[in-house]
């Protein structure tokens, strides 16, 4: 019987291209309130087993559960992204996908509109003003939280970078997940701005009784605000425990640096 604060269960989850084995029987779990890392060298197969949390790929082989529900697995067809969305499972992407020439505002309320519940018909006949009223304030309480609302009117590629990922952590925030998954949210962050998001991504799990399970390449941050972590090379898992543990295990060292022979090279 699975355990009730797991929240992710990953089993044996493989993802094959032709001959290629991107993800190869990778299990894993994240239980309830967590921040859990998912690292490895460039070409490990991280994204690629997000892409198969969140619907974007259909794995090979495996399951993927989440709070007790079979979201993907090998034997039917996964659900949607859109659909995993609305499950509870938001994510941001290595490379920022905002719309950059919408504003702040109606980035975070495109995002709010996924719940919304309206047809066709309530839309042309406006019979859903209150409903919109509220994801607009709703979507404007959200940009205040996140010290986004001074920005509401700009456009949204405008922002600086830094400013960039918040947004679009603030809009997965809209869409009112359970889960966060986050790929490689410090990128091209410099040290303050990758300090900041560490407290924010902690500020944000609190405040929102998130689980959060992120790709990081920074190991500062990694180590510093995870509370288990799985190190995958090759598409498999080389390791994972506690921050500490998987930093000093020589299969991670390797893995990362080389073998002791190529170091001293």
């Amino acid at each position: 019987m699975a355990d009730k604060n797991v929240v992710l269960n990953i089993e044996h989850l493989t993802m094959q291209f032709g001959g290629v084995i991107a993800v190869n029987d990778f299990s894993a779990q994240v239980k309830e309130g967590e921040i859990v890392a998912l690292i490895g060298p460039n070409g490990a197969g991280k994204t690629t087993a997000f892409n198969c949390i969140t619907g974007v790929y259909h794995p090979t082989n495996g399951k993927v559960d989440f709070c007790g529900e079979t979201i993907a697995n090998s034997f039917k067809i996964s659900h949607t992204p859109d659909e995993i969305t609305k499950l509870g499972i938001a994510r941001t992407f290595q490379n920022i996908r905002l719309f950059p020439k919408q504003s702040v505002f109606d980035n975070v309320l495109i995002a709010k509109h996924m719940r919304a519940k309206q047809n066709p018909f309530t839309a042309t006949f406006r019979l859903n003003k209150s409903e919109e009223q509220r994801s607009r304030e709703e979507t404007w309480q959200l940009l205040k939280e996140q010290g986004l609302d001074k920005y509401a009117d700009w456009e949204a590629g405008s922002l600086p970078y830094g400013m960039q990922r918040r947004l679009e952590i603030a809009r997965a925030l809209a869409t009112g997940p359970k889960l966060l998954c986050l790929d490689e949210p410090a990128a091209g962050m410099n040290p303050q701005e990758t300090d900041e998001l560490a407290e924010f991504i902690c500020q944000i799990r609190d405040k929102y009784n998130l689980t959060v399970l992120l790709i990081e390449h920074h190991m500062n941050l990694v180590m510093g605000i995870s509370d288990h972590i799985y190190c995958i090379d090759f598409g498999k898992m080389i390791a994972q425990g506690k921050p500490e543990a998987v930093a000093s295990d020589p299969k991670v060292i390797e893995a990362y640096l080389g073998t002791q022979e190529e170091r001293d090279a």
